[in-house]
């Protein structure tokens, strides 16, 4: 069978028996799956040979590159010794016992305890069994509510989903969680009108605040957001952002929660985003990074008077999964932070890469489709606007970000467009040719898009 024939075979397969997340099924079922047999380095191919540079590492995951030897062979051995065990009835397995220690290591001062997980969504899920068991040992149980931003995601289950912000997420499978609050995003470019960034900044924190008074500080147990907002368009803050949020968690007595499943393991040129902006997280939801998505696990990292309540007051905390701390997963773990460690990468995105790619992205900055060019280390937002001045985008919010991420594609990049807002979020291998390239084809795809849509 030719690739072509394999091509038209896989895809009647999928036509027929696969429901893919986030994904208009009829319209992709018209199209045509494209199907990825192959990757090495920055690189990925499809069933045609057809080669892209992936400018999102995966889904914001593969840090360390494609084609890791030593990640597999770990596996290997791994799964030849203990392929499985569960870490419930007093039991624990090596490997997840040894990631625990690394963790704390690497993590901000007072993280000190784990709790494993297999994704985001289930560490967010997670934090919301945590969070409300600590108020309610605490002697405080109406303490329930947590308080979120709109357009942040945590995840798509349903704890996931209502921690979130994002309207069409909540228009499918309600109702959401109860007791679930969201107030502004810090989006000064779309949402900051005629203020500094500074100013705007204060004024989405404060916002929290103005949330706290209206609920109850009584009744709010959690804040939870992203450092930098992932999937939401790479939202990065103003400077002034997260000193006031922790200002008013500390003053509250609200437990703040620091979602780091994008921004952990050296995408922002630190080990985590908290590092990054200096946050004093009580709890740290993470995932993708942490294998670089070589396999599936995620964490919750939990602050030390979280866990002394929860380890000392709780007994048993009925909360857990088949697959917490999987041993294979686990020593795929530990091996990919060994790398990260060894190879330097945090140092490098932050002191050599991270500046290079903001230094050849600033080549956009005056391109007719481009309203911005926003960087922290290996992840980038540019919005797309319809005049520049004014910061003003399109009638129809997506359409021009569909259509630019189609070019991207077809110019052989992968970059993902979240509305009208183009991202990027490369393997942090990248190099220097590498990035040269995506801004190249990136820069290709953005011009066949303003023709297209009568910008140039």
């Amino acid at each position: 069978m030719n690739q072509i024939d394999k091509t038209t075979h896989w895809q009647n397969i999928d036509q027929q028996h696969h429901m893919h997340p986030f994904t208009d099924t009829a319209d992709l079922n018209a199209r045509g799956t494209r199907i990825i047999t192959k990757a090495q380095g920055v690189y990925i191919e499809d069933s045609h040979g057809k080669r892209y540079i992936d400018g999102m590492a995966g889904l914001w995951c593969v840090n360390v590159g494609y084609g890791r030897k030593e990640l597999a062979d770990v596996a290997s051995r791994q799964m030849m010794e203990l392929p499985y065990y569960n870490n419930f009835f007093q039991c624990a397995n090596a490997p997840a016992i040894e990631l625990s220690q690394v963790l704390a290591d690497i993590t901000p001062d007072g993280l000190n305890h784990v709790f494993y997980a297999n994704s985001g969504s289930e560490a967010n899920d997670t934090v919301v069994r945590m969070v409300r068991q600590y108020w309610k040992l605490k002697g405080q149980p109406d303490r329930s509510h947590i308080i979120s931003r709109h357009n942040a995601y945590h995840g798509s289950t349903i704890a996931g989903a209502s921690l979130g912000g994002m309207a069409g997420m909540h228009s499918q499978g309600g109702p959401m969680l109860p007791n679930v609050a969201h107030i502004m995003q810090p989006y000064w470019f779309g949402e900051g009108g005629d203020h500094t960034p500074d100013e705007f900044g204060l004024i989405a924190a404060r916002a929290l605040e103005d949330k706290i008074l209206e609920l109850g500080a009584d009744k709010v147990g959690a804040f939870i957001g992203e450092p930098i907002q992932g999937a939401g368009g790479v939202i990065i803050p103003p400077a002034t952002y997260w000193p006031e949020i922790q200002r008013i968690c500390d003053k509250y007595d609200i437990l703040l929660v620091v979602d780091e499943v994008i921004c952990g393991f050296g995408r922002t040129g630190n080990w985590f985003g908290s590092d990054t902006f200096d946050i004093k997280p009580d709890l740290m939801p993470m995932a993708k990074g942490m294998s670089s998505g070589y396999l599936p696990i995620s964490a919750v990292m939990v602050g030390d008077r979280v866990a002394d309540v929860l380890i000392n007051q709780c007994g048993e905390f009925t909360h857990g999964f088949t697959y917490s701390g999987h041993p294979v997963c686990a020593a795929v773990a530990l091996e990919n932070i060994r790398i990260i460690r060894d190879e330097k990468l945090v140092e490098r995105v932050r002191d050599d890469i991270g500046p290079y790619l903001r230094k050849k992205l600033a080549s956009l900055a005056d391109h007719p489709l481009v309203g911005a060019v926003e960087s922290v280390g290996l992840i980038a937002g540019m919005p797309l606007v319809s005049d520049k001045k004014t910061r003003k985008g399109f009638e129809k919010p997506g359409t021009v970000g569909t259509i630019c991420r189609d070019f991207c594609v077809e110019h052989g990049v992968i970059m993902r467009a979240c509305g009208d807002r183009m991202v990027m979020s490369p393997p942090l291998v990248i190099s220097h040719s590498e990035i040269d390239e995506i801004v190249e084809k990136a820069t290709a795809a953005f011009d066949a898009t303003a023709r297209k849509i009568g910008k140039m």
